[in-house]
């Protein structure tokens, strides 16, 4: 084992930033199987496609997009916002993560429906074309806005201490020398 595989490494567990390989991955992954779904069962099961879900994660999208402005004004502490509870911060984090890595599987399901929508031509696949449609509009926001609130939630870079110059230094004032 190498150092960074080590057991007792602490950052082994670590949180990092969504990789957007895993979400075309779980995109594809989905569209895989809902192709495979609806070419099997779309005439025995799904009359119409119902817009309830469409409305739902387009609503979940508007909400993570709003908290992600709110967030971000808020770590930044501009005038007449309150600082961020950490504790928030992370729970905001985690539910970023989950929503971006929702909205891809959302996305690569409608993408595969919709593709297999446009294949056929029959009548009742042409009217569940603009719900299919929107559904994968939805799901590419719910992902877009969960990845914005993940940034949001970032700490902003910080000078350290050592590269600070002394208070009283005057050669590092600008326009002094």
């Amino acid at each position: 084992m190498t150092q960074a595989q080590s057991p007792r490494d602490p950052d082994r567990f670590r949180m990092g930033p969504t990789r957007i390989s895993t979400l075309v991955v779980a995109g594809l992954a989905a569209a895989a199987v809902a192709w495979l779904l609806i070419s099997a069962f779309y005439y025995e099961v799904a009359p119409n496609l119902p817009w309830l879900p469409v409305v739902t994660l387009a609503t979940l999208a508007v909400l993570e997009g709003y908290a992600a402005v709110n967030t971000r004004n808020r770590i930044e502490r501009r005038p007449g916002r309150g600082a961020v509870n950490p504790l928030l911060a992370a729970r905001l984090v985690v539910l970023a993560k989950a929503s971006a890595l929702a909205g891809a599987i959302f996305a690569g399901f409608y993408a595969g429906l919709t593709g297999w929508l446009f294949v056929e031509r029959t009548n009742a696949a042409m009217d569940d074309r603009p719900a299919a449609g929107a559904g994968l509009l939805a799901s590419l926001a719910l992902m877009g806005a969960g990845l914005w609130l993940e940034r949001a939630c970032r700490v902003p870079e910080q000078e350290d201490e050592e590269d600070r110059p002394p208070p009283g230094d005057r050669e590092s004032r600008p326009g002094q020398r």
